[in-house]
């Protein structure tokens, strides 16, 4: 998100507009914690993870009457737009804000799932495939030494686009995600497989689902029915920070830089994206009623060389 900020800043001092930051996202309009930026603000901010603004959910958004006290908040700042950093909550937040106050929002895709609608990817999903795979290539020199099966869980709540492009990039033997239900008897005679090539050690990864923690299931599943001990390894969090890649670094910058170009060609309520490696405005609305869908390519190729 740094780098996004960065951009959109640089960019609008750069036209002669003022940027101010918002600390908090929406709760932090409601709390009127704004903070004027200058450009030497944005030294040496392109390579940290997070955000220097911070965030936050606000449930409050949602009620028509805390939109009201937002959207005066901002008036009384004389901000005129804005740029909103998020996934789909905080496109709708935005997209609120225009239909009851008529308050111009540009969104920037911000979201590690990668399940925003509109854009071939997110912010941070590129950093987020990089740790877990630099993780689970250091698990299997362990699972390889030891002859062991490793049950690795990544994020993934309701969309399996990180297990997905991490399991194909290590070569996992299974890979279990919403989109593509795969069975535990699937798994072993996966695992059985690998046995009988002379292969005795595999990986198998799982999108943590609704709750974190699925990979404890899966192994105790695993265990009942074929004998099998996996160990455990939940990334976690640990997949949402960091130094963000160079890809995510470019990203961010293009659309930060986008997002001021289209508040000034007078678009409202709009979402930056990238697809086919070409910005594009996605409307708002379609951002907030449309599901990502997962490259069932993938899905396919990721079955033909696990076999």
């Amino acid at each position: 998100m740094n780098a996004a900020i960065r951009a959109a800043t640089r960019s609008a001092l750069a036209k002669k507009f003022e940027m101010v930051g918002i600390i908090g996202g929406y709760q932090g309009i409601l709390d009127k914690n704004f903070k004027p930026l200058k450009t030497s603000d944005m030294g040496n901010i392109i390579q940290r993870g997070g955000t220097i603004l911070k965030t936050g959910r606000c449930p409050q958004f949602v009620d028509a009457k805390y939109r009201k006290i937002a959207a005066q908040n901002l008036k009384e700042q004389d901000i005129s737009a804005l740029i909103c950093i998020g996934g789909d909550g905080s496109m709708r937040g935005a997209l609120d804000l225009w239909d009851d106050h008529k308050i111009p929002s540009i969104g920037i895709p911000g979201s590690i799932d990668n399940d925003v609608f509109g854009t071939d990817f997110s912010i941070g999903f590129d950093t987020a495939v990089n740790t877990a795979t630099d993780a689970i290539d250091k698990i299997r020199d362990t699972a390889f030494s030891h002859d062991r099966l490793f049950i690795v869980e990544v994020m993934g709540h309701e969309t399996g686009h990180i297990a997905l492009e991490v399991g194909l990039a290590c070569g996992a033997e299974e890979i279990f995600i919403p989109e593509n239900p795969v069975t535990v008897d699937d798994a072993i005679q996966h695992i059985k497989r690998s046995l009988e090539r002379g292969k005795a050690s595999s990986i198998l990864v799982t999108a943590e689902g609704k709750k974190p923690g699925r990979a404890y299931d899966l192994a105790e599943a695993i265990r009942k029915k074929s004998g099998f001990d996996a160990k455990i390894c939940i990334l976690g969090h640990i997949q949402r920070g960091g130094s963000p890649t160079a890809r995510d670094r470019v990203l961010a910058s293009r659309m930060g830089a986008t997002s001021i170009e289209a508040l000034l060609r007078g678009n409202c309520t709009a979402m930056v994206g990238i697809q086919n490696g070409e910005m594009v405005l996605v409307p708002l609305k379609d951002v907030t009623t449309k599901k990502k869908k997962l490259n069932t390519n993938l899905i396919k190729l990721a079955r033909v060389l696990s076999t």
